[in-house]
């Protein structure tokens, strides 16, 4: 599956897409990009003075790339619109604030796939390549009627 058809087939628009670019993406995992712009309505709110990402959306971010982006590449011709994917529990340790304008790289290592349920490590790292977040998110794909 091309990395543009899965793109495609997110379950996200803006504003709350958090993928840019699919860089690479197999059976064992998952490497995008996104840009977290200025213009980010969160940041209106998530400290007015000095805006950071809040961590949720971090989390957020490295779900719809370690783990969606996945699951998508992993069920292939089985998800479709009838598919649904819902996040069951994440452990993240948040390191490096990121700021308005920063672009993040995400990287995800599936550690099982079965029973409909994908189980991640995740990390995403600034463009220094830094850590600014690590962890494990876990999701179920599944398909409803």
């Amino acid at each position: 599956m091309e990395n543009d058809t899965i793109l495609a087939r997110l379950p996200y628009a803006d504003p709350f897409l958090f993928v840019d670019e699919l860089i690479e993406i197999d059976e064992n995992g998952a490497k995008g990009a996104f840009i977290f712009r200025e213009t980010l309505d969160f940041y209106k709110g998530h400290f007015p003075e000095n805006p950071v990402t809040p961590g949720v959306i971090l989390t957020e971010c490295m779900a719809q790339i370690g783990l969606v982006c996945l699951g998508i590449f992993l069920l292939n011709e089985h998800f479709n619109t009838k598919s649904s994917i819902a996040l069951t529990s994440t452990e993240i340790e948040f390191l490096k604030p990121v700021f308005p304008g920063e672009r993040v790289v995400v990287q995800s290592t599936k550690k099982y796939f079965r029973f409909g349920k994908l189980k991640c490590e995740v990390e995403m790292r600034n463009e220094n390549d830094e850590i600014v977040c690590n962890g494990v998110i876990a999701g179920i794909l599944s398909e409803y009627k």
